[in-house]
């Protein structure tokens, strides 16, 4: 049996948990225009929406939809401040409980985790595999297709019905679920919700245990619809892949993207949240540096120089470092009209 989540609706909507939902929210967003509108009433705002949700009125409000280009388009879909408000509460109480329920080797949107762990473990698995570059390394590399416009919100519900016992819980999980659907009714998630990052997380647990416990792959990593799988043998590798998209079709409804799926060895080079691995090292994915060459020479700030050589600090890239340190140097030396052809390939 799953374990059960303690909390109740009335801590989850509780004044207290508000306020301190408020603190986190508010960080890096107090110049914006409605979390001012919010914040001059906010006392009253939140007893507002905390009558309505202890009477059950309340309702998730609409989406503002907007597009952004980071690197491929994607549509983001932002809530009102008073749903975004709601979106920490809930999230702050569910949280710290199904984090413990996760696997070690998911990456994505947890605390202490993140990308540059994901690309360490990937080099720590690949020196176990190779015996420490001693035998070939083979790597089953997988995507999902439009991860978070195919969740699913049937299954969604079912899976956090087995972890949340509350009935009032889940009555405002399932209106805040509700509340987007992509291209069809019942289907996705607003990328724009802070929900929504622990959903697919809770949603995509159920394929971490599938990979760990009935598969056996020791060697497993995820981030987000990307994940890896390392093996001696590439003949398991390839019943894998046909198992694994059984059980994200016929679990999840979900499917792997035709173009993104491949085995190969790890000497061969193998692309990876941006960088491409290899044994003994690894370089930055070529479409990265590219944009990240093109966003220096466009936008002069500093911190994301900063920013980026701090990046690049985690894989064989000198040279490139080397690149946007002499490019920060000369601006500092000749102000903010330095020659951004010192960005140019070498």
């Amino acid at each position: 049996m799953k374990i059960q989540l303690a909390h109740t609706f009335d801590e989850v909507i509780s004044v207290e948990n508000m306020l301190e939902a408020w603190k986190e929210f508010i960080r890096g967003k107090r110049k914006k225009q409605d979390v001012q509108e919010f914040q001059l009433y906010l006392m009253d705002n939140i007893f507002s929406l905390h009558g309505d949700l202890t009477t059950r009125m309340y309702r998730h409000g609409e989406y503002h939809e907007f597009h952004i280009f980071d690197p491929k388009p994607r549509v983001i879909h932002k809530a009102s401040v008073r749903d975004r408000l709601l979106h920490h509460a809930i999230y702050r109480t569910l949280y710290p409980f199904f984090d413990r329920t996760f696997i070690a080797d998911s990456y994505s949107c947890r605390i202490g985790k993140g990308t540059h762990k994901a690309l360490n473990q990937f080099r720590s698995f690949g020196y176990i595999e190779s015996k420490n570059n001693t035998r070939t390394c083979w790597i089953l590399k997988c995507d999902i297709r439009k991860f978070f416009a195919n969740i699913n919100h049937a299954v969604l519900t079912d899976i956090l019905r087995g972890y949340i016992p509350d009935a009032g819980i889940m009555r405002l999980l399932e209106e805040v679920v509700g509340s987007f659907s992509s291209t069809r009714l019942g289907v996705g998630l607003p990328l724009g919700n802070l929900t929504s990052q622990l959903l697919v997380n809770i949603y995509m647990n159920e394929f971490d245990q599938f990979a760990k416990h009935r598969l056996k792959a020791a060697h497993y990593i995820r981030y987000a619809d990307d994940f890896v799988i390392m093996s001696e043998d590439r003949g398991v590798l390839e019943e894998y892949l046909s198992l694994i998209g059984d059980f994200l079709r016929d679990k999840l409804m979900l499917g792997l993207h035709p173009d993104k799926v491949f085995i190969k060895t790890l000497v061969s080079g193998v692309d990876f949240l941006g960088w491409v691995h290899f044994p003994d090292h690894r370089v930055l994915r070529t479409s990265t540096k590219r944009r990240m060459m093109k966003r220096v020479a466009e936008s002069v700030q500093q911190e994301t120089i900063v920013s980026y050589c701090g990046l690049l600090r985690h894989g064989n890239a000198y040279r490139i470092r080397r690149q946007l340190l002499l490019y920060l140097w000369t601006r500092f030396l000749t102000g903010l009209n330095s020659d951004s052809s010192l960005l140019l390939p070498r």
